[in-house]
């Protein structure tokens, strides 16, 4: 065991403060890993306020980390210490169901081990990435590569991968026509990632306050969805939508957007129900879906294809002192694109 410093929230809706944690003993397939970078992702601001349900407290929030390895353990060949690594929202799962044999282990048939908020095999309660060392097994730590810096590469380890996985899912490449709802800390990197897959990309976004962006990171097309006229004139227009915003949407006026066989892939979680007129399904056999991260082989595919592509996230990157701060602005929509904590400063 070890102590490491961390911010947590202490009760649910209470403001983060520094603290120290336990970590485990580094076990025979465990890698140790000094964070150098925590990126600050909206599910945590959601689990944070038990937007999602009752949590887990005190809670160090935090699935977007990179850092290197400084041990490992003696029977690990996937890493070696001085390795760059990161590591998302999960760090294990039971890896027998068929899921996990299929390296889908994100949607693990006997529940994954998330990286925070969560109760491992052992029966221990899991701790993330806002502190400065974490001891995750080498299955579920990837290789980050070197040509990605780690500050703006710790954000692809959700955002990345959450839009990364269904983009590919769905087939997303030249002469296909993809709508990305809402140009945040999701939706920046569904931009690039779409665009580099060699999509055709709009943007929908309540207003046009960050279009001159969205262009710049790849977009052919902004729409204002404030725009009775959007809908009318790209009706029909898409063949895959994907939605990374939080709130409850219109889906039937967003379906309608899609073409015949299209889907609407839904990446966000809001935390209300939502409603929908199954005929805007009906009409044109569309598709509305949800998609959750990728399994650990994808996240190393995605974290290849970013560095190959040099996709990194566009990013602010703050001091732990300021965390609070943040989740105020990212629930204002305040940040351009993800806030990433330097946690040396924790």
């Amino acid at each position: 065991m070890s102590t490491v410093a961390a911010y947590a929230a202490p009760a649910p809706k209470a403001p983060l403060e520094r603290t120290t944690i336990e970590r485990r003993a580094v076990g025979a397939h465990d890698v140790l890993i000094d964070i150098k970078f925590a990126g600050i992702c909206h599910s945590d601001i959601h689990q944070v306020d038990e937007g999602w349900g009752e949590a887990i407290f005190p809670m160090v929030p935090g699935h977007e980390i990179a850092g290197v390895v400084v041990e490992v353990g003696s029977e690990v060949t996937r890493h070696a210490v001085g390795d760059h690594v990161g590591v998302g929202c999960m760090v294990d799962s039971c890896r027998e169901c068929d899921f996990c044999k299929r390296g889908l282990e994100q949607y693990c048939a006997n529940g994954n081990t998330m990286t925070y908020n969560g109760v491992d095999r052992r029966g221990d309660v899991t701790y993330g990435g806002y502190s400065q060392q974490i001891v995750v097994d080498e299955n579920y730590v990837v290789r980050i590569p070197d040509s990605l810096p780690l500050d703006v590469a710790a954000p692809l380890l959700c955002a990345g991968i959450t839009l990364y996985s269904p983009l590919k899912h769905w087939g997303v490449g030249p002469g296909k026509k993809v709508a990305v709802v809402g140009l945040g800390g999701l939706g920046h990197m569904g931009v690039k990632i779409a665009a580099a897959l060699g999509a055709e990309v709009t943007v929908l976004s309540q207003s046009l306050r960050k279009k001159e962006d969205g262009l710049k990171l790849g977009a052919h097309d902004y729409r204002a969805t404030s725009d009775p006229a959007t809908f009318t004139e790209l009706k029909g227009k898409f063949d895959v939508i994907v939605s990374t915003v939080s709130a409850p949407l219109d889906f039937t006026a967003y379906l309608g957007l899609l073409k015949t066989d299209g889907a609407l892939v839904n990446v966000g979680a809001p935390e209300e129900p939502v409603s929908i007129n199954l005929f805007g399904l009906l009409g044109g056999r569309k598709t509305l879906a949800g998609s959750m991260i990728g399994g650990i082989a994808e996240t190393q595919e995605m974290l290849d294809f970013c560095a190959e592509h040099d996709l990194g996230a566009e990013i602010e990157l703050i001091s732990a002192d300021q965390i609070n701060t943040a989740y105020e602005r990212v629930q204002s929509s305040d940040v351009r694109y993800r806030f990433v904590i330097d946690t040396a400063t924790i």
